[in-house]
């Protein structure tokens, strides 16, 4: 037997690994003996095995299963081929540490947020309340796409009607439900006259009753204020009829876009039969 090679006893001492453990990273395939004595059984191990235990050892520190192991001894035939492969590993682990600080960005961000949308809800004076809405002539652009989309319905309107209009922009809502990207929607103006324009139907909207609610801060936080209407609709019994509406009082201009926190949104339920 050559004297560069070692008895188990004498390899676990070399390596820091128990006897056990080498037992048991044979018959996983990831340290096998350079021999195996066939009368005694004793099992040999060389210089060589010495590297590939330490880098098994190093890897178990850091976390790696045995599975693992295995799969990245697999693929490589020598040192050089390792170390390459460890490079990639760390690089895909440092990418997922990236990825995974985006994230708590972007959670600490969904707290500040919802933080802040009750507080402006909870500190606001508005409460919901029921009101008439009269009957008034209106321009409108309906189409069908994201609930964003309406901003492409005002400037239509804008353009072709800009010198009519006399109120505050404000959309109809023909889904009873959240629609992601097929939204039915009117984006409306009040205007002063019955004119003609391509593609915008001036007609009068009939007048209700409405539950209503001023809702104060950005339009991605309004769920907070439809949860708000719609619970005091449940309690009335109230049964809310379509289309439903948003009138923008305060929101974004054409060039400053202002402070989120303090559009504010009138919601409007039209109110049914219960």
């Amino acid at each position: 037997m050559s004297s560069q090679w070692f008895t188990i006893g004498e390899f676990s001492k070399a390596s820091g690994l128990s006897v056990k453990t080498l037992r048991f990273y044979h018959e996983k395939g990831i340290l096998a003996p350079a021999s195996i004595d066939d009368a005694s059984g004793y099992r040999y191990y060389d210089e060589a095995s010495l590297d590939r235990a330490r880098i098994i050892r190093r890897l178990r520190e850091v976390g790696f299963s045995i599975e693992e192991i295995a799969e990245i001894l697999g693929q490589c035939g020598d040192d050089a081929d390792i170390i390459g492969h460890l490079d990639r590993q760390k690089k895909a682990v440092a990418e997922r540490i990236r990825s995974e600080k985006d994230v708590i960005r972007k959670l600490d961000e969904i707290i500040r947020q919802e933080i802040e949308a009750k507080k402006l809800l909870e500190a606001g004076s508005f409460a919901v309340e029921e009101k008439t809405l009269d009957p008034i002539l209106i321009a409108g652009f309906r189409l069908r796409g994201k609930y964003s989309d309406c901003g492409k319905g005002f400037s239509r309107i804008g353009r072709a009607l800009g010198r009519h209009i006399c109120g505050k922009p404000f959309c109809l809502y023909y889904d009873c439900e959240y629609r992601e990207d097929d939204a039915d929607l009117e984006s409306c103006f009040p205007v002063r006259k019955q004119v003609a324009a391509e593609g915008i139907s001036v007609r009068t909207l009939a007048g209700c009753r409405s539950l209503s609610l001023v809702h104060k801060g950005p339009y991605e936080q309004l769920g907070l204020s439809y949860e708000k209407v719609l619970r005091e609709a449940k309690g009335r019994k109230a049964a809310i009829s379509l289309p439903t509406r948003e009138v923008y009082l305060k929101g974004p201009g054409m060039i400053f876009k202002g402070n989120p926190k303090n559009y504010l949104t009138e919601i409007q339920l039209p109110l049914g039969t219960a």
